[in-house]
């Protein structure tokens, strides 16, 4: 895990401490093992015992007057907005240090470990203070949904369904555009497997026949090939991308696969050698 701030004191390192087995530290573009912790972000394994550069880097943020900042939870995966909470020092001191996003409940007025009772934890592997100082962000992977309602995050309520539709109740989750479409193929295969009418769609055609799916991929990835070999447009290239990844989207709902679990391995793939991933298969 890593925590990152462009105002971490950069050039000190701090005597080894027992830390949890994988840890690592960033501070801007600078980067120590587990072993040579930078000034930023070290904290002791027990007792929340800071060394005097982290009460600097604690120091540093502006909590409000009850001690507190605002806390947000982000899926390092898909980039969804999990939850939002607040923070004070001891809560911040605990997510670098467990690796577990905990925040500070302000009704309890005790610190509270996301999924404690629910065992749906935020597994932290980065933090990230803003350019004020004044708010975090745990960015980690869930170990399951998010919200008490069961829901995958706490941001499924949609404003401009509210006022569009209000007689409408419809639960709609904040999703990015390829989470959107994701979400869309998926709705066709149910609609598939339910035998739900509905008007001619091309993505249950695609699903349906699969010979026609392959054939396309194919057909999207050589015509993704031919834009780089004919020194065709960047609007070419992204438009026949965006092909490949549609068909390749609809392939993997055949497979059960979501892009979230190919953005994982991509993930797991940043620090090892692709020639060494290769052979590794």
């Amino acid at each position: 895990m890593a925590i990152s701030s462009p105002h971490c004191i950069r050039n000190s390192i701090v005597p080894r401490v027992a830390l949890p087995r994988g840890l690592n530290y960033r501070c801007g573009n600078f980067k120590k093992t587990r072993l040579q912790v930078l000034a930023c972000s070290s904290v002791a394994d027990k007792g929340l015992s800071f060394d005097k550069r982290v009460e600097t880097l604690l120091d540093s943020v502006k909590w409000d007057d009850k001690g507190l900042a605002v806390a947000i939870a982000q899926n390092v995966d898909t980039g969804a907005i999990l939850m939002q909470g607040f923070a004070n020092r001891e809560a911040l001191a605990t997510s670098i240090s467990s690796r577990k996003a905990t925040f500070y409940s302000r009704s309890r007025k005790q610190l509270w470990i996301k999924g404690e009772t629910s065992s749906n934890f935020i597994n932290v592997h980065d933090i990230f203070l803003d350019c004020d100082r004044d708010s975090i962000i745990y960015l980690g992977k869930p170990d399951g949904p998010t919200c008490h309602t069961g829901a995958e995050t706490c941001y499924y309520s949609s404003v401009s369904s509210i006022v569009e539709n209000p007689q409408v109740k419809k639960d709609i989750l904040a999703m990015t555009t390829l989470y959107s479409l994701e979400s869309t193929i998926s709705e066709r295969k149910d609609e598939i497997v339910r035998k739900i009418e509905s008007k001619p769609s091309w993505t249950k055609k695609l699903l349906l026949d699969e010979k026609l799916l392959c054939s396309k991929v194919r057909e999207e990835a050589d015509e993704l090939c031919r834009t780089l070999e004919n020194d065709e447009e960047k609007s070419r290239a992204a438009s026949e991308m965006a092909d490949v990844l549609y068909h390749s989207m609809v392939l993997l709902a055949l497979k059960d696969v979501k892009m979230e679990d190919v953005l994982e391995v991509l993930r797991k793939r940043f620090s090892k050698s692709g020639i060494e991933e290769k052979n590794s298969r």
